[in-house]
């Protein structure tokens, strides 16, 4: 049993990986790959698109606890993982209608995805296993930042402009390895709680199929209604209400680390030759920084509110810095030029080692802010962890989509002024909820 267990983890994380070195890989790029098309008739954005992923991600994630329930968590991972590589399909041949037809439905892949994730990794574990478990998909998922960035950095350095040719075995690359992932999916066993479920539906009477699964649909709506119940509830306490900005700040963060930061130096016209080979590099160092502080600080700081506050304060000042080097250091209009190069020079002379080393920081300072949301959540809301995840999710994945749509229009000053308003805002409130007195006085209503 805890050999097919280890099994299914495994081949979770490894499935996760595939798709996530496409999917991954596809965001740090698409804009500047948008830029560089050589097709008059497309005329879709990056930060477009995946505004549009963010945002139908956020609100699918209501209806995706139902789907599970109903097909399954391996099926429902299978079929989400056919969204993600038609997505990344769409890129081999461009078409602006299934560019965004497409970016609707891997959001509402996403949710699904996401979801069947957590159930499934939760019927493969158990108490003694469950942190030895997540610490291995994670890390698994982790890697998929390195292998398709090392990919780009190969392709494209000493390129200044992306062919045709070239993007074409770039997304053919990426759409195998999403295609591999989807299908590793297949070879996931049941688990030993699901036989047992199927054991018990078969065994009341000789159920037909439409049956079990009008069953199982009524059984989870009850239950999607009763969470949504308690989500609306969470809502209004005063710790989910004094968190959101640090939420909403992990969102805009997001946004400009995954996709925004690597357009910025694809398109610093100083970097010359290497500047699209280094969004594959920037892409890696983002993925060490996020590896060094998912293992630093969620292994060793979990469950600490001395140093929960003191990683989080270590995010900040590290996002700061980021900010301010990447001010000094990348064209005001690198997001926002609709060639593949900058036109406006920055204060300092670009530096190649100082925009890796914002990248590091950049990765790190996320893995800062998102440990220990989980973990003050977790603690906070143990009774009501999926819920109260449910928020974070909902806000971290509205503020990414607001800030993938303005990414095009805003100059760089801006957006990194943005973002050090909402992150010291948030750190304040994040303080401000590890200081109370009272971890449960917001659960008694429940």
């Amino acid at each position: 049993m805890a050999d097919r267990r280890t099994f299914n983890v495994v081949i979770l994380g490894v499935g996760f990986l595939f798709i996530f070195t496409a999917f991954t890989t596809c965001g740090n790029v698409e804009q500047t790959v948008v830029n560089s098309l050589e097709n008059d008739t497309f005329t879709g954005s990056g930060y477009h698109s995946l505004g549009i992923i963010y945002g139908v991600f956020s609100f699918s994630n209501l209806l995706a606890p139902t789907v599970v329930a109903v097909i399954g968590p391996k099926i429902t991972m299978f079929l989400s993982g056919l969204l993600y590589s038609g997505y990344i399909a769409v890129f081999i041949a461009p078409s602006t209608w299934a560019f965004y037809l497409t970016s609707v439905l891997i959001g509402l892949g996403a949710a699904m995805l996401w979801t069947a994730q957590g159930q499934f990794l939760v019927e493969n574990s158990e108490a003694s296993t469950i942190n030895r478990n997540t610490g291995m998909f994670w890390a698994l998922l982790q890697c998929s930042m390195l292998f398709g960035n090392l990919y780009i950095y190969f392709d494209w350095n000493g390129r200044t402009e992306i062919s045709d040719s070239s993007r074409k075995n770039i997304f053919l690359f990426l759409l195998v390895t999403s295609v591999l992932g989807t299908l590793s999916f297949l070879v996931l066993r049941k688990s030993h709680d699901e036989e047992e479920m199927l054991s018990e539906e078969e065994g009341q009477s000789l159920l037909s199929t439409r049956v079990m699964y009008k069953h199982r649909a009524n059984t989870a709506m009850q239950d999607a209604k009763s969470e949504f119940k308690t989500i609306l509830k969470l809502l209004k306490t005063k710790t989910i209400v004094l968190l959101s900005p640090c939420m909403a700040y992990s969102g805009l963060e997001l946004s400009f680390y995954s996709g925004v930061y690597g357009t910025c130096i694809g398109a610093t016209t100083q970097f010359g030759e290497a500047a699209k080979g280094l969004i594959g590099i920037s892409g890696i160092v983002i993925g060490i920084g996020e590896i060094v502080g998912g293992g630093f600080f969620g292994l060793l700081c979990k469950n600490n509110r001395f140093r929960r506050t003191s990683v989080v304060f270590l995010g900040m000042v590290v996002h700061f810095i980021a900010f301010y080097l990447i001010f000094l250091n990348i064209p005001n209009d690198a997001p926002v030029v609709s060639t593949t190069t900058t036109q406006k020079n920055p204060f300092l002379t670009p530096s190649v080692s100082i925009a890796l080393l914002c990248s590091f920081l950049l990765g790190l300072g996320d893995s800062c802010f998102n440990t220990q949301l989980y973990s003050i959540l977790g603690c906070i809301y143990a009774e009501h962890s999926t819920p109260a995840f449910a928020i974070f999710k909902f806000i971290q994945s509205v503020f990414a989509a607001v800030a993938f749509f303005y990414s095009g229009y805003l100059l760089l000053m801006w957006q990194l002024l943005l973002m050090v308003v909402l992150g010291f805002t948030g750190t304040l409130c994040f303080f401000v909820v590890e200081r109370m007195q009272n971890f449960s006085v917001d659960l008694p209503d429940y």
